[in-house]
């Protein structure tokens, strides 16, 4: 687990030298102008797309750590190939090659993770992985910043080079772990081809907690990342007046929140109700989004609306660090034995759209609709709340809330039936 959690945050640290920078590289540096920027950007969305559907059954099938270990080679030709991209075609088919493996990496970590922890432990180890990951970007795009210069292609492929790096150390670090033989590794990895056969998906579908869940991940995920750098932050230049720079505050603040408050929140979420700890989240980023309407149609002055808009990415962090260890082990918690692999990725795949969509769609609205913009995305925070409640009542007692076991292992699922209700 050491190694893993390790791996991790090196491979985020390699991303944050990177990710801050990509639309001035390809746009200014590289002079290939905005609406190939764009296109670029896009390029890593529609990868996923592509990649995610076939992984989780190589994930069940061939086990994580060689998927890991493909999917992060695969990333740092990507990233090499990308530093040194002169041309549109050789930057898209870069940045594509780069957005396949790291998408695939996600669910290749979060697999291991529920292999090498008993289900008591992954709410802590799932909190440990966000914690660095975050702490491993924000190191990595401070570092970057002051190596970066738009006038100095080199420096920008001297980042990507880092960033190739630290895929391979995550490949180097992957290849090494020896899996533990615990009932968890049974779980997520099955040893006979019959576990994952070819009714998977048909499987999932028909498991409706875990369609839910699918449906309320979409909405958190449209409702928070898919606004940070589109329609939030142009809501906040239009709307609140926020400076470029502010809105690099604004980020650092919602990491900051992060990395401090973690492991103060875990110890409020492990012993609730999860379906209560996400309907929490709902409210709080519904107040979140009023804090940005303040600032943006509150009539204040500069130094309060700025407060204001930094307020709503802090909390905003806030909500992340309580869904951290509430989302991926329940997805692990609801996957039958054997389709653990399987689970991540459809998941990792609604994240992914939800991605795509939510900038299509809260970018427009956040620069032009001040006030709508405001009124959607706050009625789409509450609910979050909704959707939260009614999936508890899908969710068995442990699954709701794994502290009852008190250290008992206890079974992952089987077949995806309806389960007894908490009463939630």
């Amino acid at each position: 687990m050491r190694r893993i959690q390790i791996g991790s945050a090196l491979s985020a640290f390699g991303v944050g030298f990177t990710v801050p920078f990509l639309y001035v590289y390809v746009a200014q540096v590289r002079g290939l102008g905005a609406s190939t920027a764009g296109v670029v950007l896009a390029a890593f969305a529609v990868a996923a797309l592509v990649v995610l559907p076939v992984t989780g059954r190589a994930l069940d099938r061939r086990g994580p750590l060689p998927v890991l270990v493909g999917a992060s080679l695969i990333a740092s030709v990507g990233a090499l190939a990308l530093g040194f991209a002169r041309g549109e075609v050789a930057a898209i088919v870069s940045a594509a090659v780069l957005g396949a493996g790291t998408a695939v990496m996600q669910p290749a970590l979060a697999t291991l993770i529920v292999a090498c922890a008993e289900t008591g432990a992954r709410t802590r180890a799932f909190a440990m992985q966000f914690f660095l990951q975050n702490l491993g970007l924000g190191i990595g795009g401070l570092i970057g910043g002051q190596i970066v210069d738009e006038h100095r292609p080199g420096s920008f492929t001297l980042l990507f080079s880092i960033e190739a790096v630290m895929f391979l150390v995550l490949a180097a670090i992957a290849a090494t772990v020896r899996m533990p033989q615990t009932s968890a590794l049974r779980g997520a990895v099955p040893r006979e081809e019959s576990a994952v056969g070819g009714n998977g998906v048909r499987a999932l579908l028909r498991h409706r907690a875990m369609v839910q869940l699918c449906v309320l991940g979409f909405v958190l995920f449209f409702a928070c990342y898919g606004q940070f750098e589109s329609g939030l932050s142009a809501y906040g230049v239009e709307a609140a007046g926020i400076s470029a720079s502010t809105l690099g505050i604004a980020l650092a603040a919602n990491t900051a929140v992060i990395v401090v408050a973690q492991f103060a929140v875990l110890k409020f979420v492990e012993r609730r109700r999860r379906s209560r700890v996400i309907a929490s989240v709902g409210i709080l980023w519904a107040v979140a989004w009023a804090f940005a309407g303040y600032a943006g149609l509150g009539h204040v002055g500069q130094a309060m609306a700025t407060a204001a808009f930094v307020s709503t990415y802090a909390l905003f962090g806030l909500g992340e660090a309580m869904l951290s260890p509430t989302l991926a082990p329940l997805v692990a918690d609801l996957a039958p034995t054997g389709m653990v692999g399987q689970y991540n990725s459809a998941f990792a795949l609604v994240k992914q759209l939800a991605l795509a969509v939510g900038p299509a769609v809260g970018g427009p609205m956040g620069a032009s609709l001040h006030a709508p913009y405001i009124v959607t995305f706050l009625l789409f925070s509450l609910g979050i709340t909704v959707l939260a409640l009614r999936l508890g009542r899908r969710l068995t007692a442990v699954q709701d809330q794994p502290s009852l076991t008190r250290g008992r292992v206890v079974a992952q699922g089987g077949a995806p039936a309806e389960p007894v209700p908490s009463g939630a």
